[in-house]
């Protein structure tokens, strides 16, 4: 065979050897990518294996924390790994969302997310840095509370009739402290319900705002009632009145909203745990389980009767039906109150 003859042989020799190796490789890459879901599904049969990570996007001693921090520890027990509580509180809970947005997807960060961050904040808030629906998924619903209108234990405000007749009086706006856009929704509602206007005093956390409460720095505020429930016992705060569809187990004696007079106000605020959408169904699913079991524990019943909570019980799919039932809510809420979004 000549010279010329040889090379043409041996360079169609390394093409065929090129295309069959390349052939090969896409071969493999496909056989990889076939098996990259089993992959992940090998990954998570043994989640959790160490410790998952709960973020709760207020301060510690709000409703939201200390819901967060029992449920947290009841779900630890049930998982067999801890469960790290990491506050990330401020604008409204958006720095705790989105914390838990941009976390891996992989189960092992949720967050405590509830209505003034997924309900509350789409009505009230322009450019909100996520979206409730679309960046997040329910893992299980926690707890459902009422909320108290409250004053000091010394102040000379016992009702809510007295509350309305003091703004009506007063030469300037009654300071009410709150610390989300949830609990200022709360207030809005009941003074355009009321025909009165009050100045809204914002703070970082409920616990600052009872201390000046009993320091006569505020006139009054609202907040969860498994949060005000030891301050009301004491005698430190005075509750006016709570803003469920009935009475308070723990607090039979205080009046509804509802029936002081404004039989269309009712407001709850409720709390749930989601985690970043792309997290894989068999590991929101091993957590929502995991939940179902600690909602029907004693422990969890008797941390209902004590916070007189109601529990947000059922699948993912609930909660998120749930969810934009009470985005709808807020948001004729927010319509009647004249609050716009800013």
């Amino acid at each position: 065979m000549s010279k010329s003859c040889t090379q043409k042989a041996m360079s169609h020799n390394n093409k065929y050897d090129f295309c069959r190796r390349a052939g090969v490789l896409l071969t493999l890459g496909v056989a990889l990518c076939a098996l990259a879901p089993h992959a992940v599904l090998g990954q998570s049969k043994d989640f959790p294996n160490r410790p998952v990570r709960l973020i709760v996007p207020f301060a510690p001693g709000s409703a939201t924390d200390i819901s967060g921090r029992f449920f947290g520890n009841q779900l630890g027990i049930v998982l067999g790994q801890p469960i790290v509580i990491e506050n990330r509180p401020g604008a409204d809970g958006s720095i705790g969302i989105m914390a838990a947005k941009n976390a891996p997807a992989d189960g092992y960060t949720h967050v405590v997310a509830g209505w003034t961050n997924l309900t509350v904040n789409p009505v009230v808030m322009k450019d909100l840095p996520y979206d409730p629906i679309k960046d997040l998924k329910p893992v299980s619903g926690l707890t459902r509370s009422m909320l108290g209108l409250t004053v000091s234990g010394a102040s000379p405000i016992k009702t809510l009739d007295d509350l309305v007749a003091a703004a009506k009086k007063s030469p300037k706006l009654l300071d009410v402290g709150t610390f989300s856009a949830g609990y200022l929704l709360a207030v809005e509602w009941f003074a355009n319900t009321s025909g009165v206007r009050f100045n809204n005093v914002p703070y970082k956390s409920g616990a600052t705002i009872n201390n000046d409460l009993m320091g006569n720095q505020i006139t009054a505020t609202a907040d969860a009632m498994s949060a005000l429930g030891p301050l009301v016992k004491s005698g430190k705060l005075r509750v006016l009145a709570v803003t469920g569809e009935a009475r308070h187990s723990d607090f039979p004696d205080i009046p509804t909203v509802k029936e002081s007079g404004y039989p269309e106000y009712s407001i709850y605020g409720w709390s749930a745990i989601y985690t970043r959408a792309e997290t894989p169904d068999d590991i929101t699913n091993k957590m929502a389980e995991a939940m179902q079991k600690v909602m029907v524990s004693a422990a969890a019943q008797e941390y209902r009767k004590k916070v007189g909570s109601d529990f947000l019980t059922g699948p993912p799919s609930a909660m998120r039906k749930f969810q934009i039932d009470q985005y709808q809510n807020f948001k004729r809420v927010a319509d009647a109150a004249g609050i716009k979004a800013e």
